[in-house]
């Protein structure tokens, strides 16, 4: 299952004068045939399989896209195509699910210019803004997910034994899910990610693969690439892995938690052993909470951007007799309660995303929230519950999006590489929202049939 080093090997201090071309990475590893793969701002991952033959041709000219029919990019039928522009340092070799395969992560561009609508440019972007306040973004992400199967059209667990009250880290679940945990965590470190961990989530049926934090963009394009591991090595053994945020009304819903750190020439910014506050964190990592805070509704329409990610966060309830997902835009300390937990001082985690974010556009967001907060000042006060009204997040993705709409701070996240992202992206997600609303639900039928 190992990765041929070859490919590495092109990366180290004997190069550091030599940007390694794709030809070079894809020839050095063995690879046969490629995905050009980009995201839409919906998250869907779009991609060309392109054979070795032809590598130069996509080097050198990218790969072609018609925009309106991958979907969610602001393009129309008639518009020129997206043109797909790889980045050689995400190149990463998949010889475990395909031997030859492999990805490489795109930027899309359009009549040769960057195209605004795509994440991993809003991200890029948002990223240069950092830089420009002399700080880099480091990123850690937790995935989870369920194995699932459909049967008679109702959605079960794959693992028909995972049937406990409290399941979360029983060791009998994960072993019954040994084969597929281990072959997703052995890909992980073959690919040098660093996961130290794999274990059952609190949900029957849910489960969660860590990997070592990088850089923001680095971390996002990893989060494509094992979302999309883990569907490929879970469908091998007859299962479905789903991101949805809430697939069971009873059980735990489906994070994407990010923790984030600032770093500078100097190293880490969050750290100060002097603070009075207890929690060993500067004046900076606090203004970082506090723009994140001040900017937690608006936010909510990137990191939970689905019908569905409010039956999440608005659950008062499960299974387990825990949520695990914030109704307010709190922080504090090592207390997984909280909106924005603080579990030691080099980060912190924003606990409000789920498994349907886009990572590039819940990244780029969080970023901007934050370094706002840090431009202006900002103390988020006191660590606390504050469960007070005006701490509470949106109750649907239609509240969600009014309070993007109206916070100049994320709509400029969205509108960082060119104007009308952010309009776009709150008309697709209200345009997503009454879809739902104007569906007839099995609980009205329960509730209503017979009701009059």
């Amino acid at each position: 299952m190992a990765v041929d080093t070859a490919e590495a090997s092109l990366f180290t201090e004997s190069s550091v004068n030599h940007t390694p071309t794709l030809s070079e990475v894809v020839h050095a590893s063995g690879t046969t045939f490629i995905l050009a793969l980009f995201v839409t701002l919906s998250g869907k991952p779009c991609a060309k399989l392109v054979p070795i033959q032809a590598v130069k041709q996509l080097e050198e000219d990218g790969v072609g896209f018609a925009g309106y029919a991958a979907g969610h990019m602001g393009q129309e039928p008639k518009d020129s195509d997206l043109i797909a522009i790889p980045d050689v340092s995400s190149f990463t070799p998949l010889p475990f699910i395909k031997p030859g395969l492999a990805i490489v992560h795109c930027d899309p561009h359009v009549d040769g210019k960057p195209w605004p609508f795509a994440p991993r440019i809003i991200l890029k972007e948002q990223l240069r803004k950092a830089a420009d306040l002399g700080m880099t973004v480091n990123v850690g992400a937790e995935i989870e997910y369920f194995l699932v199967n459909r049967v008679d059209g109702e959605l079960v667990t794959a693992d028909r034994s995972d049937t406990s009250t409290n399941p979360c880290y029983d060791a009998r679940d994960v072993t019954r899910m040994y084969d597929h945990l281990t072959e997703v965590s052995d890909a992980m470190n073959a690919l040098g990610w660093g996961n130290y961990a794999n274990d059952h989530e609190d949900g029957n049926g849910q489960f969660e693969q860590n990997f070592d934090y990088a850089d923001a963009m680095t971390t996002a394009d990893r989060v494509i690439t094992l979302r999309y591991l883990l569907s490929v090595i879970a469908e091998k053994r007859g299962m479905q892995a789903t991101f949805m945020p809430k697939p069971f009304t009873t059980r735990t819903g489906t994070g994407l938690h990010m923790h984030l750190s600032l770093w500078n020439e100097a190293g880490a910014v969050f750290p100060d052993a002097d603070d009075e506050q207890g929690l060993g964190i500067s004046s900076t990592a606090y203004a970082f909470v506090a723009g994140i805070l001040d900017h937690a509704c608006a936010l909510q329409g990137l990191i939970a951007p689905t019908v569905n990610s409010y039956k999440r966060t608005g659950a008062t309830a499960t299974a387990s007799g825990a949520t695990w997902s914030p109704r307010y835009a709190t922080y504090g300390g090592n207390d997984r309660t909280h909106y924005l937990r603080i579990p030691d001082k080099n980060r912190v985690e924003l606990r409000g995303g789920d498994g349907s974010a886009n990572p590039y556009l819940a990244a780029a967001g969080a970023i901007a929230a934050g370094l706002d907060g840090v431009r202006r000042n900002l103390h988020p006060g006191k660590p606390g519950s504050g469960d007070s009204p005006s701490d509470m997040l949106p109750m649907t993705l239609l509240h969600a999006m009014d309070a993007l709409e109206s916070d100049p701070v994320v709509t400029g996240a969205l509108d960082v590489a060119g104007p009308g992202v952010a309009e776009y992206f709150a008309k697709l997600k209200r345009e997503e929202f009454f879809a739902w609303h104007n569906t007839v639900s099995s609980w009205e039928i329960d509730h209503y049939l017979t009701a009059f």
